[in-house]
């Protein structure tokens, strides 16, 4: 009889990557897959502690897991079992905890737990790599891990170390691997992806030309990448006609010069408009697709005024004017500057910023659409039925539904939007 195992995953697409290549690994052992929902002998939940909040979701599912499945081993890892080992372990029903330089481990100890084993491995990886698989149309890969820039608000430095990866020649064949399983986009991921290279002399720059050149990739996407390292040569070679697609998510975290210095940020408002600008000059053309921008931002750091977030509000609305925001009201994280600040923002003042920011989301959102009507595209369709339809997104991130056709399952179709 086969172990059964189920995988909990918390956060970003980082861990969601990572998780996938644990299963891969169990599954060539052996184990079964099963959803948390059904039961298992083994779980391994991949945990986030971006906030508050996630630390308390991921301690809360452990919990749940163990009280409907007494007689379970659980193994926990990710951001959270980094910065609160001892804690995790206190837990009852925990099995083991891995940390960041541990991820390497942990096939390895599950197997061995489970063979009744003592897992004797000597020392630890400080990179893990790994890339996502299951789907037929997107894979997340992962080229960097940590990140040594430390916003004052910030605990993912310390619960993922500092920056550091492994080298190209290393990376394209996992990319290659990817194209052999039919797939055929990549979206490039990392805790600050653009920093890639601190570890083996190479840039960013040099890796997404080396992966454009991968046959069987169609299409990729940069998950996410800090204005200061999105360069003007880089802009210009991805709308020189690469696989890369106009689709770029960047993070603000705030419209205002005050706050952005305060939050240890590398730009101010200036240099981010810019970078907007360059890259909407460089990539649209009249009556072809609109730039998607995802934009993220904070609100509610502490000494942020109704004033100062109105000036972040402004700057979104008629500088930025994006597809998407993603809004996070700020958390107080133990061991960061911003932490031990007086000026904290109340509760109450953060859920109407993070309102106010939902509608104007939701009105740029529906511009952006409206916007690339008529507009010819390619959409990547994916398998899943809905009651008879079928979804893909275009280039720029536009989800459009057909009727369900088996036969358009992974491939880039042209439509009219």
């Amino acid at each position: 009889m086969k172990e059964r195992i189920a995988f909990i995953t918390l956060g970003c697409k980082l861990n969601y990557a990572e998780t996938s290549t644990y299963e891969r690994k169990l599954l060539k052992e052996g184990f079964e897959a099963v959803p948390w929902s059904k039961g298992a002998e083994v779980f391994l939940v991949n945990t986030c502690t971006v906030t508050e909040h996630s630390d308390k979701k991921s301690r809360n599912i452990i919990r749940k897991l163990h009280r409907q499945n007494p007689d379970a081993m659980i193994f926990v890892t990710g951001c959270y079992a980094q910065l609160k080992k001892e804690e995790i372990e206190a837990i009852e029903g925990v099995t083991a905890v891995f940390g960041a330089t541990e991820k390497s481990r942990i096939v390895p100890t599950i197997l061995a737990k489970v063979r009744g084993e003592e897992y004797c491995g000597l020392g630890a990886a400080t990179f893990f790599p790994a890339y996502s698989s299951g789907e037929r149309t997107r894979s997340f890969l992962k080229v960097q891990d940590g990140c040594d820039y430390k916003c004052h608000y910030c605990t993912v430095p310390y619960a993922r170390g500092e920056s550091r990866n492994i080298p190209i020649s290393e990376i394209i064949p996992q990319a290659e691997a990817i194209a052999a399983e039919g797939i055929k986009e990549i979206v490039i991921t990392g805790v600050n992806t653009g920093d890639f290279g601190k570890s083996t002399g190479e840039t960013f720059f040099e890796l997404i030309k080396q992966l454009n050149d991968v046959d069987g990739i169609e299409r990729y996407r940069i998950s996410s990448i800090e204005p200061n390292l999105l360069t003007e040569e880089m802009i210009d070679w991805i709308t020189s006609g690469t696989k890369f697609l106009p689709h770029y998510h960047i993070p603000l975290q705030s419209g205002c010069d005050t706050i952005l210095k305060e939050m240890g940020r590398r730009y101010d408002t200036a240099a981010f408009a810019h970078k907007i600008q360059y890259i909407r000059e460089k990539t649209e053309i009249p009556g072809g697709p609109k730039v998607f921008f995802g934009i993220d931002v904070i609100v509610g750091f502490p000494g942020e005024t109704d004033e100062l977030f109105l000036e972040t509000y402004r700057f979104l609305e008629e500088v930025v004017r994006p597809a998407f925001i993603h809004i996070f009201p700020y958390s107080r994280r133990a061991g960061t500057p911003a932490a031990v600040r007086k000026d904290q923002v109340q509760d109450c003042v953060k859920t109407k910023r993070v309102q106010m920011l939902e509608e104007l989301c939701e009105r740029l959102h529906k511009e952006f659409v409206e916007a690339n009507k008529g507009v010819a595209e390619k959409v990547l369709f994916e398998s899943t039925d809905r009651k008879g339809m079928m979804e893909g997104y275009t280039g720029n991130y536009i989800r459009v539904s057909r009727p369900y056709d088996p036969e358009m399952i992974g491939k880039v179709t042209d439509v009219t939007i």
